[in-house]
């Protein structure tokens, strides 16, 4: 079974941003950066499928420039068996990565693709579920747990006040909760040798599709909660 799995380069988790002066979008000058927190719990269920001979090569998939490299070369630290960058200088909407991701997956062919349930810099939470609806493959997002018997997937999924269960058959979508796994800790010598290894280059002109951008940003702000006070 191959597996695909797309990585996001964003904000550290630990790191509160600001908006810009002028609010045209949120200012990341000079802020640590790192792999997206959902994909991390993503890849790493791919790595512990493998190792229990469910999967035979795991791709990490990242769009971007080339200062995505170091989430791709944090993967392969993880234990991924490739690094595709897809390289776009201009900032893809969910559908357009959705779009981008589609032409790669048509390429590959994987049986399984996994995804963070959401980026921690839009919170948008949709580009794995236009991905499956693009693909029309079954999907299952918020996934807490997964299981494969007779290839099939048993998936669990996180939903307002307890869980629920599907059976789907492969390929499919899914997009991963924090409580699927805890990542596992990268040693040293494995991102150094992740430094040499080869990350695959594509251009999302060579390799794709055309994307439209459907939504525009007007302001980005802080949202100020008015504090009540019980008199």
């Amino acid at each position: 079974m191959k597996i695909l799995v797309a990585i996001k380069r964003v904000q550290d988790y630990n790191v509160k941003v600001r908006p810009k002066s002028d609010g045209s979008d949120v200012d990341i000058d000079g802020i640590k950066m790192g792999i997206n927190p959902f994909d991390e719990n993503a890849l790493e269920e791919a790595l512990r499928l493998r190792e229990q001979d469910l999967a035979t090569e795991i791709t990490v998939v990242s769009i971007g420039d080339s200062k995505n490299e170091d989430v791709l070369r944090h993967g392969l630290a993880m234990g991924a068996n490739r690094a595709i960058l897809i390289e776009s200088e201009e900032y893809l909407q969910p559908l357009g990565v959705a779009k981008v991701l589609k032409g790669l997956v048509e390429k590959e062919k994987p049986d399984l693709i996994l995804l963070g349930k959401l980026a921690l810099d839009s919170d948008a939470g949709q580009t794995g579920q236009m991905l499956a609806g693009l693909l029309n493959y079954p999907q299952g997002t918020f996934v807490s747990k997964i299981e494969i018997d007779n290839n099939k997937l048993i998936v669990t999924r996180e939903i307002d006040g307890g869980t629920n269960i599907l059976e789907m058959n492969m390929p499919a979508v899914l997009t991963a909760d924090l409580r699927l796994n805890e990542p596992r800790f990268v040693k040293l010598p494995n991102l150094m040798m992740a430094r040499k290894k080869i990350i695959e280059k594509l251009k999302v002109t060579n390799s794709l599709v055309t994307h439209q951008q459907n939504l525009n940003y007007l302001r980005f702000q802080y949202h100020h909660l008015e504090r009540q006070v019980s008199r």
